[in-house]
């Protein structure tokens, strides 16, 4: 582990296999965190964020460009490691690495420009021209960044960057199936110069270490991205203290009489499927009019058809395994309970080992589980509609609300869909599994709260402070 500029052992002593997903090799060993390693890492990072905090703004940048050079050059090497441990073929890890120096980049410039803003306060009835005012904006302190196991390195800076731009300690405490990400990426902050204590990567059971990182009165800010029921623990346990929170979703795609259908259907045969649906955004619902139901299913089911599962490493592999086992066999419940309840299993769905070869799932009522609960598995579940409101009410009806996509219809009904569905984001013309790494990024409803992206990541990074010159 990482704590206060130094490689250490757990206190404890004891260390923890990382597996593939894919044939179960060893590909890895980290150390397990205890409580006492959770107190040394605070200790560490309330040294760290004082120094911090006081570094000028340009020698944070400074630093952090240097990072994101080394995200450039051992972008392969990253790749490498998430598909090892992760499971999701070479070139979508790939991808996912290329973006690291980017999001490091981004997040220095945006750290860099903490603006103010002067207050009116002569506008006040009882005050003159005797008094100035004007905001700044400061870093909270020490942050606790829980990340998980689908987008290991991504995700991991989406908290990790803006946090340090920012001028705050950081405390990472990734996946326990995929640590050796994280530990390779606080590995170029290291290199690049960044001052000891200021960011700390323990490793090892959430739930082991989870409730004394949440609890910690030193802890000012807690980032996590995972299940809602996890948000929910770590809401009734934080206390006061900023929390953001991005949990579950069941993110719906609705096609509509006028939409491309070739279109549509390469979106979504590329959105339900990447990193074998682990992911939040990924289009776990499609919810289409009857009208064009019949073209629709024509053209995505060959499409889906073509997905090619297997080793990651290997040259033309799109579709890895689950993060493990268990995962494909609850995946495996969820649509075979879905077909006893009446839908219709239109191709896929079979699991061997931790695979599940890619699902259509046809005539899914909305009140079902398998549209209710978020799947996190390659399945796409289909629910026929009869009118735009009908699809609308579809969309809205499960707890979540995290994004949306929508094809076809009339400007009228796409003006509609942007105001009335309920998510954080809703795209017109694609799938919700789209994401700019500047963009606000968040959901609403059971899907968490706070946003993410960089800039708004810093701001919720950041406090206002208020300062009142008197004469």
């Amino acid at each position: 582990m990482l704590i206060g500029g130094e490689w250490r052992e757990a206190a404890g002593g004891s260390r923890a296999e990382v597996r593939s997903p894919y044939d179960a090799t060893v590909v890895g060993e980290v150390a397990v965190a205890t409580e006492h390693d959770v107190d040394a890492a605070i200790a560490a990072a309330e040294r760290g964020a004082a120094t911090w905090r006081r570094t000028p703004a340009h020698e944070r940048v400074a630093i952090l460009s240097r990072a994101a050079d080394l995200a450039d050059q051992r972008a392969h090497l990253i790749a490498a490691t998430i598909s090892a441990e992760n499971g999701k073929p070479l070139a979508e890890a790939l991808g996912e690495a290329r973006r690291s120096g980017a999001i490091i980049r981004l997040a220095a410039q945006e750290g860099s420009q903490l603006y103010g803003d002067s207050l009116p306060l002569d506008a006040n009835p009882g005050t003159g021209q005797d008094k100035v005012g004007f905001t700044l904006r400061q870093p909270v302190g020490i942050v606790v960044a829980i990340t998980p196991f689908n987008y290991p390195a991504l995700l991991v800076l989406h908290k990790v960057g803006p946090a340090l731009a920012a001028g705050n300690a950081v405390i990472l405490k990734p996946a326990g199936a995929t640590p050796l990400t994280a530990l390779a990426l606080a590995e170029l902050f290291v290199e690049a110069g960044l001052p000891e204590g200021v960011l700390s990567v323990i490793t090892g059971s959430g739930a082991a270490i989870g409730d004394a990182l949440v609890r910690d009165p030193r802890v000012r800010k807690i980032s996590f991205t995972g299940s809602t029921a996890v948000g929910e623990r770590i809401s009734a346990l934080a206390g006061v203290k900023k929390l953001s929170l991005e949990l579950g979703a069941s993110s719906p795609t609705l096609i509509l009489p006028g939409a491309n259908i070739e279109h549509a259907a390469t979106a979504v045969a590329l959105g339900g499927y990447v990193n074998a649906g682990q992911v939040c955004i990924s289009v776990q619902r499609v919810v289409v009019h009857r009208d064009i139901e019949a073209d629709f299913l024509d053209a995505l089911l060959p499409k889906v058809a073509a997905i090619r599962t297997g080793d990651p490493f290997a040259d033309g592999t799109t579709l890895g395994p689950l993060i493990t086992a268990r995962e494909a066999e609850r995946v495996e419940r969820s649509i075979a309970q879905a077909v006893a309840e009446g839908s219709q299993l239109l191709t896929g769905g079979a699991r061997d080992g931790s695979f599940i070869s890619p699902a259509v799932v046809a005539g899914v009522q909305t009140g079902q589980a398998l549209a209710q609960e978020e799947l996190f598995g390659p399945a796409v579940a289909v629910t026929t509609v009869d009118s735009f409101d009908a699809a609308l009410d579809a969309a809205n009806g499960t707890p979540y609300g995290l994004a949306a996509g929508v094809f076809g219809g009339t400007l009228a009904e796409g003006i509609r869909a942007m105001r009335e569905i309920d998510a954080g984001s809703v795209h017109l013309g694609w799938t919700p599994l789209w994401r700019a790494d500047l963009m606000p990024y968040g959901g609403f409803k059971a899907s968490g709260y706070g946003k993410e992206g960089v800039r708004s990541t810093v701001e919720e990074m950041t406090e206002v402070k208020t300062v009142i010159l008197h004469s």
